[in-house]
């Protein structure tokens, strides 16, 4: 439950961040639970069609819009829409004209990330629920904006982490909390994915045609229209994504924080990183980096390299390592490797549909207007912060500490990180 004193709190927040929020009185909570949910999406080419696709599973629900501004990807996606679903939903190529459609109660926003908190605010602003993509926000700054939007409009938001939906993730969160491992002093965390080096770069090009790409740039900087830079491969550009740490990171860190009950930011932060594997990577982010994260009684640690392979055969995975035994997880299975004769080996597999279960926990969450979903905004926030705080101090190359109340590293070089200078004429 969301007090005055919690609310003023997200509130200063924002203001302090320099994100301001307008007022509204369209936010009226709705609908009734015998209501048919009418679901829109923004960013129709691969997650977000795979969660609307999810969402319309669900009893109750109909697609009645789709945007993106890639007008090949937007005319395929609704002719599947209404050869799945029946009806072809109205497109556009402007995310602004489905806000002002009365009949839209969700949102489902699959863009890349740097879009993410401009069009979530704006539709939490206009009230409707949002189910988003992670991570989060591009920077901490807007992660802090869009969690005080959705307090403030009393909006039901679902993160798309989607293992907190796994029946396999909550067993292995039993496993630890039950003791049985012993103190566990050190977490390792690692994600070694190959799409974290672009290799034979295109050169900069003419926009094609059907794409709008000054829209799809939105509040980021201008610049020329790139292959590379583009579809899918954007995510290892700082100006829209943040490399593996936070397309991969916030799944692990996630698992990671949540397993050792983290409920606040470390003590501090260390991390390398560079295109250390392959020198000529057209990527901005890194294709090998280090994170620590100093706890008082124990260490998270982040690696990644665009190698794919990785401890316990495993390219991803997390390992908490205890003193009776060790806990290694994937989203294949999780297992205890015995320290001695001190506990009992064991192997757990999934047994459910983790995607599916978490768009059915939303579309439940919004008929009961129940803000905690499986992964509500203040986690998704909690876990892209993570993220970026490591990415800056690999970028900074300073041991860092954040201050979450205050909105700041105290250091300046670090703090230029936390907030995007958004292009004009876009603003919150």
């Amino acid at each position: 439950m969301t007090t005055r004193r919690d609310f003023l709190l997200q509130s200063a927040s924002a203001l302090a961040a320099g994100l301001l929020l307008p007022r509204s009185l369209r936010a009226a909570a709705r609908p009734a639970a015998s209501d048919r949910l009418n679901i829109a999406l923004v960013g129709c080419k691969s997650m977000g069609w795979y969660d609307l696709s999810d969402l319309m599973q669900q009893p109750g629900t109909s697609c009645v819009a789709l945007c993106d501004i890639d007008q090949g990807i937007l005319e395929r996606r609704a002719a599947e829409a209404e050869k799945n679903w029946g009806r072809r939903p109205a497109i556009y190529g402007d995310y602004r004209r489905i806000l002002d459609r009365e009949d839209v109660d969700i949102v489902v926003i699959g863009t890349p990330d740097h879009w993410h908190c401009k069009i979530a605010v704006d539709a939490c602003t206009a009230g409707k629920d949002v189910y988003v993509e992670k991570p989060l926000a591009n920077s901490i700054a807007e992660c802090d904006a869009m969690v005080a939007a959705a307090q403030r409009y009393g909006r039901v938001v679902q993160v798309g982490q989607q293992q907190r939906s796994s029946e396999l993730w909550h067993s292995m969160k039993a496993c630890i909390d039950s003791g049985e491992l012993g103190h566990i002093g050190r977490v390792n965390v690692w994600a070694n994915f190959a799409y974290a080096a672009l290799l034979n770069p295109a050169a900069d090009s003419p926009v094609p045609d059907g794409i709008d790409f000054d829209m799809w740039l939105g509040p980021a900087p201008k610049r020329t229209f790139n292959a590379s830079r583009f579809h899918g491969s954007w995510r290892m550009f700082w100006d829209y994504g943040g490399g593996l740490l936070t397309d991969w990171g916030v799944h692990l860190l996630d698992m990671a924080l949540w397993g050792m009950n983290v409920q606040g930011m470390p003590q501090r932060v260390a991390a390398a990183g560079g295109n250390y594997a392959y020198p000529d990577n057209f990527a901005e982010t890194f294709d090998t980096l280090q994170v620590t994260y100093h706890f008082p009684e124990f260490l998270i640690q982040w690696s990644n390299v665009a190698i794919e392979s990785g401890p316990y055969g495993r390219n991803y995975g997390l390992e908490f390592k205890g003193t009776n035994g060790t806990l290694v997880a994937n989203r294949e299975s999780w297992e205890i490797i015995p320290q001695g004769d001190r506990m009992e080996a064991r192997l757990v597999k999934p047994t459910n549909n983790d995607h599916l279960d978490h768009a059915k926990n939303f579309i439940d969450c919004v008929r009961r207007r129940d803000m905690q979903t499986a992964c509500p905004i203040t986690n998704g926030s909690f876990c892209a912060k993570y993220a970026h705080i490591g990415n800056i101090a690999a970028r900074t190359h300073e041991v860092l500490s954040y201050d979450d109340v205050r909105h700041t590293f105290r250091n300046k070089e670090a703090d230029r990180f936390i907030k995007p200078a958004y292009r004009k004429p876009w603003k919150i």
